[in-house]
């Protein structure tokens, strides 16, 4: 398992960080739109299973390391357990706790020859990232929101502002000032910023970064019905 889930080893704060948003990225897509294939990976009925995210940007329900210690920290084990035991939502939250106290482990196993203030820019910077805690519950910390001042998202950062959604009501308009600091894209789970553009897809109703997902404004524009990556992976499969 440990030469799966590590190949050369980061070792600057730039690649210990790119190294944790990779793995983070992977299991935010575990949680959410792969969730009822992570979700029947964790049969109760199997062995210890642990939880991995890759720095490929894949994850990964496995057994745990065979070499004490392992090469990387563990993830916790036996999270299939609890699966049948709980509500689906409430065992998704522990796993993500889990989770989160992983990748900082990960984080920090590789920042252990990182000086004290390379260590506080390190944890800076996944300090600004949500948890996945928080992307699967849909919190996110009052600090973390946007000002109403900084701008609408369907008119300063969309193409739907122009086409579907308010011409099927007039909702999203009204309520985006209340609701708009609440949105995480649906790709690398960073809340909304008035100042870069968003996209959302029409079949899912999730919003992402425009360079999340490849697309640019003008992009945009040309587009009449917008699918993410993920519903058009889902549409093809059909």
């Amino acid at each position: 398992m440990a030469s799966a889930i590590s190949s050369s080893r980061p070792r600057t704060v730039e690649d210990i960080f790119k190294d944790y948003t990779a793995r983070r990225s992977a299991l935010i897509r575990a949680l959410t739109y792969d969730v009822d294939e992570f979700y029947a990976l964790c049969d109760p009925e199997k062995e210890n299973l642990c939880f991995y995210g890759h720095p490929n940007e894949t994850w990964e329900v496995g057994l745990p390391a065979e070499e004490v210690p392992p090469e990387l920290p563990e993830p916790a084990l036996g999270i299939n357990f609890a699966r049948d035991g709980m509500k689906r939502k409430d065992w998704l939250s522990l796993v993500a706790v889990h989770t989160d106290s992983w990748l900082l482990s990960v984080a920090f196993y590789f920042g252990a020859r990182l000086n004290r203030n390379e260590r506080k820019r390190l944890f800076s910077l996944i300090n600004d990232l949500p948890t996945l805690f928080e992307v699967v519950t849909g919190r996110m910390p009052p600090k973390d929101k946007p000002s109403l001042d900084s701008g609408s998202k369907s008119k300063n950062s969309t193409k739907r502002s122009n086409d579907r959604q308010i011409r099927s009501n007039s909702k999203l308009l009204d309520d985006d000032e209340d609701e708009h600091g609440d949105t995480l894209c649906g790709s690398c789970g960073s809340n909304y910023n008035g100042d870069e553009f968003w996209i959302g897809c029409d079949i899912c109703e999730r919003w992402f970064h425009g360079k999340c997902v490849k697309i640019t404004p003008a992009k945009a524009e040309s587009i009449k019905e917008y699918k993410c990556p993920y519903c058009s992976t889902k549409r093809g499969k059909q």
